[in-house]
């Protein structure tokens, strides 16, 4: 029976979550995410580039937290060292890929518990391509491959890279989606000062400044910002994983009274 009351009753903001590239920096989503476990914070979908793909993928399929945060605790740079003749890329990606692979369990966008889009670039026309269907482990390393480093992915006709390096924290796509309410993690960019000695060195660094600017104006986008600070911690620092997740974990907790009053919880 249609009870008037409900005219007055608030409407339930329906809550997409978005997740913000960063390699290593990012597995402080993981982080993130087992604190919105712990406090009942409703994630109705997920919309992430880059590192933030890759764990919301993973999650969005299903793969426990505790699991993903055992996966992060062992996991090395050398593991995706697949060096090739420099053509594209100084990396082949094959390991990357296995890696995507193992993570998600080899699940497809079908698969999805959370409705999932993952955000990637096409390096020949600087466009935005995002993807809700298709083959989710090779979208995913398409999102997660840096240009310069990791060969580019081809899906579609089309040569596809690292998300981030135009959304670095993807709010525009959510936006652009029709998302109600936009809860965004940025884990940031670090930003060195010093000499650059190697290609290796030169590309990260690029990738940090970009990066650090574009976040500055796509954080505008969102309805609830979650900025972690991890400091120095930089894109390839696998071996501080538990730090990472741990200052998620802390971030996160510092504004869920905040977001629970803004979410009506």
């Amino acid at each position: 029976m249609f009870d008037p009351l409900d005219l007055f009753k608030k409407k339930k903001k329906k809550v997409t979550l978005v997740l913000g590239g960063g390699s290593a920096r990012g597995l402080a989503h993981i982080g993130v995410l087992g604190v919105f476990e712990e406090k009942g914070i409703p994630i109705d979908s997920i919309v992430g580039t880059s590192m933030g793909a890759l764990v919301g993928a993973s999650y969005s399929v299903g793969v426990s937290l505790k699991e993903m945060y055992n996966t992060a605790e062992k996991f090395s740079a050398n593991q995706l060292m697949d060096p090739t003749i420099p053509r594209m890329g100084l990396l082949a990606g094959r390991k990357l890929e296995a890696m995507v692979r193992q993570l998600t369990h080899g699940k497809s966008f079908e698969d999805c518990k959370i409705p999932l889009t993952v955000v990637t670039t096409n390096i020949e026309t600087g466009e935005e391509v995002i993807y809700n269907k298709g083959d989710l482990v090779k979208i995913v390393q398409a999102s997660c491959s840096w240009p310069g480093i990791f060969n580019p992915v081809q899906i579609d006709g089309k040569l596809l890279v690292d998300g981030g390096i135009k959304n670095s924290v993807p709010t525009r796509i959510a936006k652009k989606l029709g998302a109600d309410y936009i809860l965004a993690v940025d884990v940031g960019f670090c930003v060195k000062t010093g000499k650059v000695e190697n290609i290796f060195q030169m590309i990260l660094q690029s990738f940090q400044i970009t990066g650090e600017e574009l976040n500055k104006y796509q954080a505008l986008e969102s309805d609830f910002m979650i900025k972690v600070d991890l400091g120095d911690l930089n894109q390839v620092s696998f071996e501080r994983a538990h730090e990472a997740m741990i200052k998620g974990a802390a971030a996160a907790m510092e504004k869920i009274p905040a977001l629970k009053k803004d979410l009506g919880l």
